[in-house]
């Protein structure tokens, strides 16, 4: 008996980037389209939401339409259509939500909400049959969480910033610097010209137990810095200045990082995880952090695991990937659904053992 893969629809268009996505349960990404708004919000130097909403509502059918014939697949012929439920800007992720519940509606198909920090922590299952458990690191704009995976829907948190999300951070540097924006990729590419070495700026929390961050000392130090070699004046820094400032920055960040890891992977590995460290969320594309990241994990005994970049950042792949991986447990959601502005993964709650012993496939 031959059995044909299920097929999901994903949307995505909880932040700024308009997505659609075809994705069947045999890891085939049929079709995964992403519509940049960078241009429309580069002159105010960061996301304005009312711009988004409006660019969401004003392009999504169409791309929803070419994601679908770029696929090959029609209405009917889907298993379900996952959106964005949540965490993000509310008024893109209502854009997203609705435009799902009217297609699920009219193809009597089902709906699935996706918790947009579920689609990064799935993500790397897309990629490769990875087993539960395992530890996540979720860096992004507006997040910057440890937990562990235990199955779809179960999370357990093990830290999480006190203060500035990492994504955060790298973007008020870049702007700081004068780099531009988006911030994460300016500050990697003036990173590489630059000396880690050159200045000397604090590790919040180095060395101590737990796996919380802290990022917003390191900003505020990455400002003095600035000012000193502008001299107060807020003039433009010298390429060179504003290259050593952010290798010694991302050399900061990486350094926290893999020593919050390790302490995750200890607890994790001392509770019977033997999984590896996936990291995950737009952060994650940043080389450099991901070559440290990889030292703390063998360090530690264990692997790491990053999605390739265009996974990392936000795309309806993995919206519909999550949503397969729902599917395949029996959740899915009512037309009565409202999107949310927050969102923790924790909130998800356990769904059993059953979950971390299936796979979407």
């Amino acid at each position: 008996m031959i059995v044909l893969p299920r097929i999901v629809l994903g949307i995505e268009t909880s932040c700024d980037e308009t997505a659609a996505a075809v994705v069947d349960s045999s890891r085939r990404i049929r079709s995964n389209l992403v519509l940049s708004q960078l241009d429309e919000h580069r002159p105010y130097g960061g996301v304005v939401p009312e711009i988004a909403a409006r660019s969401h509502l004003d392009h999504l059918d169409k791309l929803v339409e070419r994601a679908l014939e770029e696929a090959g697949v029609a209405c009917a012929e889907l298993d379900g259509v996952a959106a964005t439920g949540g965490p993000g800007l509310i008024g893109g992720v209502f854009v997203g939500v609705m435009t799902a519940k009217a297609i699920a509606a009219a193809s009597a198909k089902p709906f699935l909400a996706v918790n947009h920090l579920e689609g990064h922590a799935l993500s790397a299952r897309l990629m490769e049959p990875l087993d539960f458990p395992y530890l996540l690191l979720l860096i992004s704009g507006g997040h910057c969480q440890l937990l562990a995976v235990r199955g779809v829907g179960c999370y357990e948190r093990y830290g999480t910033t006190v203060d500035d999300a990492v994504g955060e951070a790298f973007d008020k540097t870049a702007k700081l610097l004068g780099l531009g924006y988006p911030g994460g990729p300016a500050v990697e590419r003036a990173a590489e010209e630059g000396d880690p070495t050159r200045f000397d700026l604090p590790r919040p929390m180095l060395g101590r137990p737990g796996a919380d961050f802290s990022f917003s000392g390191l900003k505020t130090a990455v400002r003095h810095k600035a000012m000193a070699l502008s001299a107060g004046d807020g003039a433009a820094l010298e390429p060179r200045d504003a290259a050593d400032l952010a290798a010694s920055f991302q050399a900061a960040v990486a350094e926290v990082l893999a020593d919050r890891c390790g302490n995750a992977l200890a607890r994790f590995q001392s509770g019977g995880g033997s999984g590896p460290l996936v990291v995950a969320g737009g952060v994650a594309a940043n080389q450099a952090l991901r070559a440290r990241l990889a030292e703390a994990a063998e360090a530690a005994g264990s692997r790491m695991i990053a999605p390739p970049p265009w996974l990392c950042t936000d795309n309806a792949a993995m919206i519909a990937w999550a949503g397969l991986e729902r599917l395949a447990l029996g959740l899915t959601d009512g037309f009565d659904f409202a999107p949310r502005p927050r969102w923790p993964l924790e909130a998800l709650g356990s769904l059993g053992s059953a979950a971390g012993g299936e796979d979407a496939a």
